[in-house]
């Protein structure tokens, strides 16, 4: 509209100019020069404004693929705002929501069990059947004369996280879940297990809430294997609710407390949630090319109280471990730790941590372990991981009576080789032993065959 009013303007003044050339013989010859170069030039621009309304129409009406003209160097005030959100990148993993950036990812885990036992049997729905876990290996019994095959995905494994810019900082968190342990299935027909939570934890400003793996464990040390988890006798293996502060290369955290408590005599594992002071965990990291170490310590306050009898005793660990990459292609793994009340943190809970005596007092239970394992690169997609692990417990046959776990150990060799960046495939042997209080043992021996898809 506005070059439509433009043009008629410049129109109007033209018809008035040449309207007014008759009078022209009442004119000096020099003004009628001038009537006519201004007449010319009013006529050029009437010129150049229709070419250039042309050219915008024809700009306008172009398909979305042809460029646009550079933007005029005047904007409105929501212009700067809109250019900004266009140049702002998409994230290179995941997608937007609003302000947060969600990341979701995982694997598909197929893992198949040819299992023999010495001193007993394991029953079908039993966790020890998807993986090893030391104290379940059954002790005094008849073995199995055959291998028991399993076959299973319940290890499949799948996340999210979240990226949250905020005036405090970035807030970040997780969310993880796999199908072991699901009370919800069965082998018969459908083979249907619910997932379960794993972890879930948002992190802001150095502090991290909600479920974790503890601060007390170094991740690094879990060995690469087939099967879900190996050499687990004598590692820091827990995860739990807890708050941690890290600050450069230290953490503190305050951790659930839980005591799991053998009777006096023995019997039946005792769970006790009654302690009103969380675990508290400080740690000291150190990592480089070379790899990384850790160095923590734990103090607890374990608790007993069934409305009768109330008791409680002071609980601690000490733990070191670290991952070494010793030479090209060539990795060493380490844990050792022990201490009084260690128990449910390490070897799966495979001893108790405090026993209650006739007076209805609470003892603690010395106990302690660790693991070496070795990965070896023998192959560009190959690797060999090999290891030992072992726990021990100290103790009081009196109190405890003779069924309660002496100790636990075992070996393990894997092959890992990769298909493609996303596709592995895995063999595995492993031999653990259990002995208890009694003298008595049993062996478990277990060949794994896995494949693995990680997206």
């Amino acid at each position: 509209m506005t070059h439509r009013r433009a043009l008629a303007a410049t129109a109007s003044a033209a018809i008035l100019l040449a309207a007014a050339a008759p009078g022209v013989s009442a004119q000096s010859v020099d003004e009628l020069e001038a009537r006519v170069a201004q007449l010319e030039a009013m006529l050029s621009e009437l010129r150049g404004e229709m070419e250039a309304a042309r050219a915008e129409a024809s700009a306008q009406t172009a398909p979305a693929a042809a460029p646009a003209p550079a933007p005029a160097p005047a904007q409105t005030s929501a212009a700067p705002e809109r250019m900004a959100a266009a140049a702002e990148p998409a994230p290179v993993n995941g997608f937007r929501m609003g302000a947060t950036t969600i990341g979701f990812g995982g694997y598909v885990d197929l893992d198949v069990h040819a299992t023999s036992l010495s001193g007993g049997t394991l029953a079908s729905n039993s966790i020890g059947r998807d993986f090893y876990i030391p104290g379940l290996t059954p002790v005094g019994g008849e073995g199995t004369s055959d291998p028991t095959l399993d076959a299973t995905a319940q290890s499949s494994r799948f996340f999210f996280t979240a990226e949250t810019p905020t005036e405090a900082g970035t807030l970040t968190g997780r969310i993880e879940f796999d199908f072991l342990g699901s009370p919800g299935g069965d082998e018969r027909i459908t083979n249907s297990y619910n997932p379960r939570m794993r972890v879930a934890w948002g992190e802001i400003g150095g502090f991290r809430f909600g479920q974790d793996w503890s601060t007390f464990q170094n991740l690094a040390v879990i060995p690469e294997s087939a099967s879900f988890l190996t050499a687990s006798d004598g590692m820091i293996f827990m995860r739990q609710a807890l708050v941690r502060y890290t600050a450069g290369d230290f953490q503190f955290a305050l951790e659930n407390p839980e005591t799991t408590i053998t009777p006096f005599g023995g019997g039946a594992r005792i769970d006790s949630d009654a302690g009103w002071a969380p675990d508290a965990v400080a740690r000291w990291n150190r990592s480089g090319d070379w790899g990384s170490v850790m160095i923590a310590g734990m103090l607890r306050n374990l608790t007993f109280d069934d409305g009768v009898t109330s008791a409680d005793a002071l609980g601690w660990a000490l733990t070191g471990s670290g991952s070494l990459n010793i030479a090209d292609g060539t990795r060493l793994q380490f844990s050792l730790s022990g201490g009084d009340g260690i128990g449910r943190y390490i070897g799966l809970n495979a001893v108790n941590e405090a026993v209650l005596t006739a007076d209805g007092s609470l003892e603690p239970i010395f106990a302690w372990g660790g693991l070496l394992a070795l990965q070896q690169r023998v192959a560009e997609n190959h690797r060999v991981n090999v290891g030992v692990s072992y726990l021990a417990a100290d103790n009081d046959p009196v109190l405890q009576g003779l069924t309660d776990t002496k100790q636990v150990g075992s070996v393990f060799g894997a092959w890992i080789v990769d298909l493609t960046p996303n596709v592995s495939l895995g063999a595995e042997i492993m031999h653990g032993e259990r002995e208890i209080e009694s003298g008595e043992s049993g062996s478990i021996t277990r060949a794994t065959v896995s494949t693995r898809y990680t997206f």
